[in-house]
Order: C-alpha cells, then sequence, then structure tokens
C-alpha cells in the first residue's frame, strides 16, 4: 500500500424504492486516513457503505464518487473491489462450502498476484489477529461466533490490501477483546497507508480506532466534521444537538446488507 490513493465523494444522493436516502453527502477520504462517520438509526450510514460497493437496488441521484480519479460507480461490484475498495458487512455472509483460503486465493489470482501464497500469509494473519487456525478450514462464516466473524473479516482486510476500507460497523457484536484486537490491526494497517471510513453508532469503536477525523450523519447529510472531539461532544449531547427543530430520528430495525432494500429505505 505503498501508492496515495483518494477516495473522493463530492454531493452523493441516493434513493430506493423513490424515497431518497443520500442527500448530498461529500468526504475525502485519503491514504492513512481514518474517517469516523457517526449517526442513529435511519441517517443512511450503511446506505452509503452499499452505494460505495455497488449494491443493487440503489439508485444515485445525484453526485460524484471517484477512486484514484475514476469514476467508481461506473464499475460493476467486483470491479470496485479491483480498483481497491473493501467493505467490511455490518453482518458478515456465510457462504457454505467455500472456505476462507478459497475466496482469498481466488482474489489473489484475480488481481494478479501468486495465490499460493495465501495460506503462508492467512496462517500468520489469523495468529495476529487472535483468530482459530482451525476456523481457516471451515466454510466461510459458517458457525462462527460474531466475534470470529469480525476477526475473520479483519484477516480478509489484512491480507488482501485494498487501498480504502470501508468498515460497516466493525463493532457490532463485539466484546472489547475482539474491538480491540479488530480495531488495533485496522489501525496498524492505516499506519502503512490504508484509507478507513469507519463507520459506527457508538465511539467506543473509537476508543481503539483513533480516527483523524469524525462526521455526524442524520438525515443523509454530513451535519458536522471536526476532531475526535466529537465523538466526545456527542457522548454528551447525543443525536438530539444536530438535529433541525421539528426533525424527527426514526429508529431502525436491524440492517441486513442481504435483505430486500425496499422493504425499509431508511436502513
Amino acid at each position: 500500500m505503498t501508492r496515495q490513493s483518494e477516495l473522493r465523494i463530492e454531493g452523493l444522493e441516493a434513493s430506493a424504492g423513490g424515497s431518497p436516502i443520500l442527500r448530498g453527502v461529500n468526504l475525502v477520504i485519503r491514504s492513512g486516513e481514518v474517517h469516523a462517520v457517526m449517526g442513529p438509526n435511519g441517517s443512511g450510514k450503511s446506505t452509503l457503505s452499499h452505494v460505495l460497493a455497488g449494491r443493487p437496488g440503489y439508485e444515485v441521484t445525484g453526485g460524484s464518487v471517484t477512486l484514484d480519479g475514476v469514476d467508481l460507480l461506473a464499475m460493476e461490484p467486483w470491479e470496485r473491489a479491483q480498483a481497491g475498495l473493501f467493505l467490511a458487512l455490518q453482518y458478515p455472509i456465510e457462504v457454505p462450502g467455500v472456505q476462507l483460503n478459497d475466496v482469498l486465493e481466488a482474489s489473489f489470482a484475480a488481481g494478479g498476484h501468486d495465490p499460493s501464497t495465501v495460506p503462508t500469509v492467512v496462517g500468520a494473519e489469523a495468529e495476529r489477529i487472535g483468530l482459530d487456525q482451525r476456523l481457516l478450514h471451515r466454510a466461510l462464516n459458517v458457525d462462527l461466533s460474531g466475534g470470529e466473524k469480525k476477526r475473520s473479516e479483519t484477516l480478509q482486510l489484512a491480507v488482501l490490501r485494498p487501498r480504502i476500507a470501508v468498515l460497516d460497523e466493525l463493532d457490532s457484536g463485539l466484546d472489547i477483546d475482539a474491538l480491540r484486537d479488530c480495531a488495533q490491526r485496522v489501525e496498524a494497517l492505516s499506519d502503512e497507508g490504508l484509507g478507513v471510513l469507519a463507520i459506527t453508532h457508538y465511539s467506543r469503536l473509537l476508543d481503539e480506532l483513533r480516527p483523524d477525523v469524525v462526521h455526524i450523519m442524520v438525515k443523509g447529510e454530513i451535519r458536522e466534521s471536526g476532531g475526535p472531539e466529537l465523538a466526545a461532544r456527542l457522548d454528551v449531547e447525543g443525536y438530539a444537538a444536530w438535529q433541525l427543530p421539528n426533525e424527527d430520528i426514526p429508529a431502525d430495525p436491524v440492517d441486513d446488507p442481504f435483505a430486500d432494500p425496499f422493504a425499509d429505505p431508511l436502513a
């Protein structure tokens, strides 16, 4: 990750089922930077991650997204991954019959890298992240706990070495030990040049993954950006401090990234 990269989001607007969700999002994430996007349920945080990754069911109605000057929105999801974008899902999907090594070897081959090096690299990363080596030979995410799935996602991030990583609720379902292990590994990768966009509800992730910039998103808009002190202010004041007069912040059900996007346009 020696090449300097930049993910530039300008005036991004998106809707699902005819309902607007993102309302002019502006963000710039560069190599080595950690940006945190915080917001209540229904604010559009996960929608932002899904639109960046190219999940079907969303309509981009305005704005642009470029990765190193190339139009990201014009790419297929697999092309975005090959260009260097990585999405860590809030709820990693189970893939019966496919082992973790199989996925990573296929990714290496698709990117023009030697897949024979994968088992050695994966073994070293598993030890570093605290993932039981026996789980490497199990079907991807099948019968893994929430913490094991997130450790596995973090391992994949470390092995694949993307340019920009979007972490959708990395802290969801993690105990304090797993949270610390995953966050510290991501932080180490950022020190090596990884650009990070970390999406979260709570500041506990940011106690371990120290952000350079914190953004508050409400109703599909970035209402304020600042340093880590913004997260501390959020702990005291809550999201109500960023609400407009007479503006309700809706409650969301669990955001399943593979559910029908039209079922809940505020997810």
